[in-house]
């Protein structure tokens, strides 16, 4: 065990580890460590100004849940301008990702200046056949192209993804009832006419009517939308 991943377990907490394990069942119980997001960022930010920050990137596939989102972490530490290698070190990582909460803890706060240059990659990702990299496509486009520089193309390539995957159905339902909070107009239709599978399709109008950001009057006429 490298020094790296011993500071992860002098940061455990056991029943922190008993409950998180319940939120991501796919990964078995020995590969968590039981750390608590905010102490695993201030510990990536001592990790980042360690000599041997950028070898812990090279060790893949790393064996805890914790050594990957710290791992996700540190990309974002180490890599805060220079865009080609944030990219290639990203491309070297998301094979690894096997979680829903390791893809959605990555959210490059660099992407936000190079969006043309991510939107590429964003159209590349979401034709992965690995679930977690289209999942990760899905969360971009939500967090990073509905407000100014959302386009209709967007919505298409959402509703376009194909997938039995729970995660990647669970994004595509995320992505829309997002995007009925912030580009109501665009994405109505998709509802309306019932483009996506029925169980994404009544999932984005539960979350929909969930937001606090969609009108009474919206969330009414959204209810009466759903799929029988």
């Amino acid at each position: 065990m490298t020094a790296i991943t011993e500071g992860l377990f002098a940061l455990q907490d056991e029943g922190y580890r008993a409950f998180h394990a319940r939120l991501i069942p796919d990964i078995p119980y020995e590969r968590i460590i039981g750390v608590r997001t905010p102490d695993l960022r201030r510990y990536a930010k001592k990790v980042a100004e360690l000599p041997g920050a950028k070898a812990f990137l090279q060790e893949l596939p790393h064996t805890y849940y914790e050594e990957n989102n710290l791992h996700g972490a540190l990309l974002n530490l180490l890599y805060p301008d220079d865009i080609d290698a944030f990219l290639a070190e990203l491309e070297r990582f998301l094979p690894y990702v096997d979680n829903w909460a390791t893809c959605d803890m990555l959210s490059p706060k660099i992407f936000r200046r190079h969006l043309p240059l991510v939107y590429d990659r964003v159209k590349l990702w979401l034709q992965s056949d690995r679930p977690f990299t289209v999942r990760f496509a899905l969360v971009t486009l939500l967090g990073f192209y509905l407000d100014d520089a959302f386009d209709s193309e967007m919505l298409q390539l959402a509703a376009a993804v194909q997938s039995d995957e729970f995660y990647v159905k669970m994004a595509v339902a995320w992505y829309f009832s997002t995007a009925l909070a912030k580009q109501y107009t665009a994405a109505l239709p998709y509802i309306e006419n019932r483009v996506l599978p029925r169980w994404t399709h009544n999932k984005t109008i539960q979350k929909a009517v969930e937001s606090y950001r969609i009108t009474p009057e919206q969330k009414a006429y959204l209810r009466t939308l759903k799929m029988r």
